[in-house]
């Protein structure tokens, strides 16, 4: 839901910058589909001291006792003992036939890997030297496009605290942050490996809670850091994904296991410490997290699925109570909650049409009986984000590919509604100061516009843009909107940006991009690479279909479950018109997808091949049949309201298997295909991956084979697997990498350098 006013989320970003995460209201309206978790690889921290910048500080690594840290046989928090299974009487042993098949298919998926990772080897010298050169472009793009626009502040009064280079440092506000002290350093604390992921200060000051993440892993590491003149580890708590401070000494944290997150702790740190269960989330199909009122008033665990919701509070001037529940789960309904002048605002689908709308009910009388509507959104239109100050609420929303600002009164009850610069394809709220204040800052952003910083005045009805450092201004980009006309005659939106100096669109390579999935839109935000191609030539399309969440709550059920085809036929439709209204053809396009979006990317190479000459995907889902079958995955009973049952339900089954990008590939002439997979992936089996590779790779030979055409044309088929990196974070190094991989493979599959009348041959 909002960010709280003492919320600080860092993150690693492919451009290595620090920025504010939407880890509230944004996450939840996206369904939380890429929750990040964490995990730390280091076991035990070994007494550290942590550094002022003016002069060295002491300090010690204490546990909950206040005895120094020694190594622990159980995680920190934890309320029940480890389970010890042993084989008892009665216990069943797995039969001889199913330890052989168990290890026949080790050793087959062994195999598998180690012939790819020697393919791969064999392969890559022939992109060597273009993906240097791509990597050097890139990287000289990165320190042009990279400006300060600070890292985000958390201000308490006078002191302000702040992140920077893994470390947290405390200042005052009117003083240079050149003196400021360090609190914490992850590099001395045993955690060079990992980011800051979020940060929360407690009321009086005197605790500070800290996530830390590695890339190779999807699950966190909070640190408690008792403050004062010697700062020291008050706590270490693994397998953490959200917390929030209640009062002083007492903190709420949700712990995750396997991709799930369904408890509730609560710890505190006053003189008898303890640490107690309050709240379990029995339905696999819910994820649990916690969130902070913007006038802290309350914390709320909210448990969603991707199609319900149920909220509870927490009164934070009484911590110890018991949660209250708002409004119990009812199907099809999902809300979050914020608080003022003892109201609750409810984010919610309740109610007709079936899309947000913004209510009020008094915190005595929450049930949605008693919901009140104080605004509703306009037909296929997003909701973004939303940011609560005291008298004021901002929506950010999406209509018809523009960004808009509506600000929400809630003394005149009226509605100001800003169209933001044409240009702008994404947002990202900062972290705001006192939810009294009167200005509201973010950024905006596009696929080839660096971000830049706008402040919205409640009290002038305006928007500033703060000239913090000079932006590159890219003047040579042209941006254009499109509609294409699907099989069922709706109209699907397209983003297409290309060089204005460019003649002869029709022969300039096409690089298309599509998701498609969760009710989350494509990510249009700023990369370096997407500058890169821009002004070498090339057209970037990005294809709004259903499935995704462009237009709304509806836009994503249209597509999902039993309408999954018709964000294939979306797919297709976008592309035929870009090629009819000469933006490329089909020998010079390509289709880039990632995660959830390779369903429709492969569909659509099994489906109509000739559209596209190359594709190029990273951890993708292509087995999507075997995957669902699968309920013992820690995502499978949770996505089944994205894909259906097909263990329940045998239409669901034959539904699936008829789009299944593995299940559908038959010998024909298939585009090059360029995969990038992660061996530790936790949310998409490498197993299948490789499956779809073999199967795609047999299926293009026999072809190949059958055919005795002269000059027969065989694709190449590529897995690059990487050890490490995980599905939803890798370092700036390893993305340069990918990137600039993916890039040399679509300039040789495209005969970019041909199409450039360059006057050497393409290496």
């Amino acid at each position: 839901m909002i960010r709280n006013l003492q919320c600080l989320e860092i993150s690693g970003y492919q451009e290595m910058r620090v920025r504010t995460s939407c880890a509230g209201l944004r996450n939840l309206l996206q369904g939380l589909r890429c929750r990040v978790r964490y995990y730390s690889k280091h076991s035990c921290l070994q007494t550290v001291c942590v550094y002022s910048k003016i002069k060295p500080k002491q300090c010690c690594i204490l546990d909950c006792a206040g005895s120094t840290c020694t190594h622990r046989t159980l995680p920190p928090g934890s309320i029940l003992p480890w389970r010890c299974f042993s084989c008892k009487e009665g216990t069943k042993i797995p039969s001889k036939r199913k330890q052989n098949a168990s290890i026949t298919s080790d050793l087959l998926y062994k195999n598998l890997l180690k012939s790819e990772q020697e393919n791969w080897n064999d392969i890559s010298a022939r992109y060597k030297a273009m993906t240097k050169r791509i990597k050097e472009k890139l990287e000289e793009l990165h320190n042009k496009c990279t400006f300060s626009l600070g890292s985000p502040r958390i201000r308490f009064g006078e002191n302000v605290y702040f992140e920077e280079n893994g470390c947290v440092f405390l200042s005052k506000a009117d003083d240079d942050e050149e003196n400021g002290d360090m609190l914490f350093s992850t590099e001395d604390l045993g955690f060079s490996d990992a980011f800051i992921q979020r940060i929360r200060i407690s009321p009086d000051q005197r605790y500070m809670a800290i996530s830390l993440k590695s890339e190779n892993s999807e699950e966190a590491t909070c640190v408690i850091i008792k403050l004062g003149h010697f700062p020291v580890v008050e706590k270490v708590i693994p397998s953490v994904f959200s917390f929030e401070w209640a009062a002083n000494d007492v903190l709420y944290y949700t712990s995750q296991k396997n991709l799930k997150c369904q408890n509730v702790f609560m710890t505190t740190f006053t003189n008898q410490k303890h640490t107690k269960l309050v709240y379990t989330e029995h339905d696999a199909r819910f994820f649990v997290d916690i969130y902070c009122t913007k006038d802290r008033r309350f914390l709320t665990i909210n448990s969603n699925s991707k199609t319900s919701s149920e909220v509870w509070l927490i009164d934070c001037r009484y911590p110890f109570k018991s949660p209250v529940l708002v409004q119990a789960r009812t199907k099809g309904v999902i809300y979050h909650v914020e608080h003022r002048n003892d109201e609750l605002y409810i984010l919610t689908t309740y109610g007709e049409p079936a899309e947000y709308k913004l209510m009020k009910a008094p915190v005595a009388a929450s049930g949605k009986e008693n919901w009140q509507l104080v605004y509703a959104l306009e037909k296929k239109t997003k909701l973004v984000d939303l940011e609560m100050f005291s008298d004021h609420c901002i929506m950010f929303l999406k209509n018809a590919g523009h960004l808009y600002l509506n600000a929400i009164s809630f003394f005149s009850h009226s509605v100001q509604s800003i169209k933001l610069p044409t240009w702008a394809c994404e947002f990202e709220l900062e972290s705001q100061p006192e939810h009294t204040t009167s200005t509201c800052y973010f950024q905006l952003t596009s696929p080839v516009h660096p971000p830049k910083r706008f402040a919205y005045s409640f009290k002038e009805n305006n928007l500033i843009e703060q000239a913090v450092q000079e932006v590159p201004i890219i003047t040579n980009c042209h941006t254009t909107r499109l509609l294409a006309k699907s099989k069922d005659e709706t109209l699907v939106p397209i983003t297409v940006f290309h060089n204005m100096n460019s003649k002869e669109l029709h022969r300039k390579p096409l690089l298309v991009h599509v998701y498609g999935a969760y009710g989350i839109d494509l990510n249009m935000s700023f990369k370096e690479d997407k500058l890169m191609l821009i002004e070498e030539g090339w057209i970037l399309a990005y294809c709004h279909v259903r499935g995704g969440g462009e237009l709304g709550l509806t836009w994503h059920k249209d597509g999902c479950q039993h309408n999954k085809l018709k964000g294939l036929h979306d797919l297709k439709a976008c592309i035929m018109l870009l090629h009819e209204l000469g933006f490329s053809q089909p020998k010079y396009t390509a289709l880039a997808a990632a995660s959830a979006g390779g369903i429709l990317a492969g569909a659509l190479c099994n489906t109509a091949p000739e559209l596209i000459r190359a594709m190029v995907l990273q951890a993708p889902f292509v087995d999507v049949l075997n995957t669902m079958m699968k309920t013992h995955l820690p995502l499978t009973i949770e996505e089944q309201e994205e894909w259906g049952n097909p263990l329940a339900d045998e239409k669901c089954m034959k539904y699936i298997k008829s789009y299944c990008p593995y299940q559908n590939i038959k010998p024909q002439c298939y585009p090059s295909v360029f995969i990038t997979a992660y061996e530790n992936d936790q949310r998409v089996p490498l197993t299948g991956v490789l499956r779809y590779v073999r199967k795609l790779r047999k299926a293009a030979l026999d072809h190949a084979s059958r055919t005795s055409e002269k000059g027969n044309w065989v694709p190449n088929i590529i897995l690059d697997i990487q050890a490490s990196g995980s599905h939803c974070d890798s370092s700036w190094e390893d993305s340069l990498n990918e990137v600039a991989r993916h890039l040399a493979f679509l300039n040789k599959e495209l005969e970019v350098c041909h199409l450039q009348h360059h006057s050497k041959p393409c290496k």
